[in-house]
């Protein structure tokens, strides 16, 4: 990049404060920052949750809630955008400035199909005909690389998979050729593989149309893959500022090196690489099961899982990987008696499970239980954290009132819980300490048997590591076996002695973690393994160049 260009930035953050007004008391949220991108750039902002950073886009937009005070400068090819009226900053968005949320499907009209949303942004910035703006529409959606795009422009948002709602969501913020992209989190809620697409096509949008990207994210590994520059962020203040590889090579500050630490590095983690075999009697077994679903209003079933054989044995740990709609979270189901196979045989802790009704089912439950991907969603928001650690204990009788405190008690010692907290509710705590309670509940009965669906996918990149190695401890500890189902690779290699790959809904390999992530014989795997980000810059830009070629028709 030229000096020239770079002395001209796009966008120009100065001293930036946003504060919020709660019960009469202020609360900083962003405290005095300063940045800029220079035309063409990706500037990545990265830091944990409660950093300031998505309030910092918001700002930006002037998409703030009437209680945030905002002062300092905010320069858009020189202009103040803090000086503009309603108006003016509503012309700004679209036309100059774009956005790219992070939940798709919430950002989206579920009654409007794609087609008809991407129309209506395009004629409230310029005026054209419903004709005119449906062809623009069509063009977008391939220029987003949307498959069979002239049927799907006439979709609903609930008919198109994560990834393809992503890129609609693109489609709109491109409709009309912004100069600046803000893209919060564009990839999180997304598989490795879909991820990898998704931060190609920003990289190719970029260098296409020529415009500036602000990538806010809290992935270092995405960092790495897409960001010129990165400015890291810690409760309301950027700690460090730096060209990126200089910042992966040398980072300066011991935050940004604990944020570094704890991303799981594919191929950092030393594993055996022979092809084990599960020891002593099986915990889970799979036995050619199908699963399939009824279709709906008449139309065709959807076979979930096709003919999957698969055991989890004493004591072990197996990674159950895969993309989106591959199967996994079904597996999972059907291992806790939630979903019932169409075919073949289930059996857990030695019993056969596959035709019982919830009631014989519900005395075996002791011996297995599972943790949700969400905390949030899968807790009781109206019980204490003791309600919801003890319940297992009360609906199985196992442990009169005093004992059930001595347990909940030992329990949340073990996750690492202050006892005190038992009187407290899940939404007054984080995240991480959400799914450390969903992890004591799970564990509360000693079961045989862990099914983990996903469950530190939706937590910060450090609150991860303690998650993981909470687990890792417990594991060793308890003994218990585990299907972990997980779409990060970097968090099976650090967990898993061996794992099972799916693809819709059949399994391509399985053998040890070595084995399969790292001399794998299936293509499949190995876009799987070349599609995880990895925290270095340069390692990444070959990962890069070998999925490519792996992906490019031979």
């Amino acid at each position: 990049m030229s000096e020239e260009a770079t002395s001209v930035p796009v966008l120009d953050v100065r001293d930036l404060e946003v504060r919020f007004d709660i019960a009469g008391r202020e609360s900083a949220a962003v405290d005095g920052i300063s940045f800029a991108v220079a035309p063409g750039e990706v500037l990545a902002i990265v830091g944990e949750s409660g950093s300031g950073k998505s309030v910092t886009s918001m700002a930006i937009l002037g998409l703030l809630p009437p209680n945030a005070r905002v002062s300092g400068r905010i320069e858009f090819n020189g202009v103040d955008l803090l000086s503009l009226g309603a108006a003016e900053i509503r012309e700004m968005r679209g036309n100059h400035v774009a956005m790219i949320f992070q939940e798709p499907m919430t950002a989206l009209d579920p009654v409007y199909t794609v087609g008809e949303q991407i129309a209506e942004a395009l004629c409230a910035h310029e005026p054209m005909s419903r004709g005119a703006a449906r062809e623009r529409a069509l063009e977008l959606l391939r220029l987003v690389r949307l498959p069979d795009a002239e049927r799907r422009i006439d979709h609903y948002p609930h008919q198109l998979s994560g990834g393809q709602l992503q890129r609609v969501v693109i489609a709109m913020a491109v409709s009309c050729d912004p100069d600046l992209l803000i893209a919060d989190e564009p990839t999180t809620a997304l598989d490795v593989t879909v991820q990898a697409e998704i931060l190609d096509l920003l990289r190719d949008l970029g260098a296409r149309l020529g415009a500036s990207v602000l990538f806010i994210t809290h992935d270092m590994g995405v960092v790495s893959d897409i960001a010129d520059r990165v400015a890291v962020m810690r409760d309301g203040l950027i700690v460090e500022h730096a060209e990126a590889r200089a910042l992966f090579s040398d980072p300066q500050e011991e935050y940004t090196r604990h944020l570094l630490s704890s991303v799981p590095h594919l191929g950092r983690t030393q594993c055996e690489a022979d092809d084990a075999e599960p020891v002593g009697d099986p915990v889970l077994r799979f036995d050619g099961i199908d699963i399939t679903y009824p279709g709906r209003w008449g139309g065709a079933d959807f076979k979930a899982v096709d003919d999957v054989s698969l055991v989890v044995g004493q004591g072990e740990v197996l990674g159950l990987v895969g993309e989106s709609g591959s199967g996994k979270s079904t597996l999972g189901r059907c291992a806790m008696g939630l979903l019932k196979a169409s075919r073949g045989r289930v059996s857990v802790c030695g019993e056969d499970i596959t035709d019982l009704s919830p009631r014989r089912l519900r005395p075996l439950r002791s011996e297995f239980s599972m943790v949700f991907q969400d905390p949030a969603s899968s807790l009781n928001p109206r019980e204490t954290i003791g309600e919801i650690v003890s319940k297992p204990l009360r609906l199985h009788g196992s442990a009169d009132r005093q004992g059930i405190r001595r347990s909940v008690s030992e329990m949340l010692d073990r996750v690492r819980v202050p006892g005190e907290w038992t009187e407290r509710y899940p939404h007054e705590l984080s995240g991480g300490q959400r799914q450390r309670i969903g992890i004591a509940r799970a564990l509360i009965l000693s079961p045989r048997l862990l099914v983990a669906d996903e469950p530190t996918s939706a937590l910060d990149v450090s609150v991860q590591a303690t998650v993981l190695e909470l687990f890792r401890e417990l594991q060793a500890d308890l003994g218990f076996s585990c299907l972990f189902i997980t779409h990060d690779l970097g968090v099976v290699e650090q967990l898993a002695g061996r794992v099972a790959v799916l693809r819709a809904g059949r399994l391509v390999e399985t053998g040890s973690t070595a084995a399969v992530l790292h001399a794998s014989k299936e293509e499949y795997t190995r876009r799987l393994v070349l599609s995880a980000p990895v925290p270095d810059p340069v390692e990444q830009e070959e990962r890069r160049r070998a999925f490519a070629a792996l992906a490019a028709p031979t």
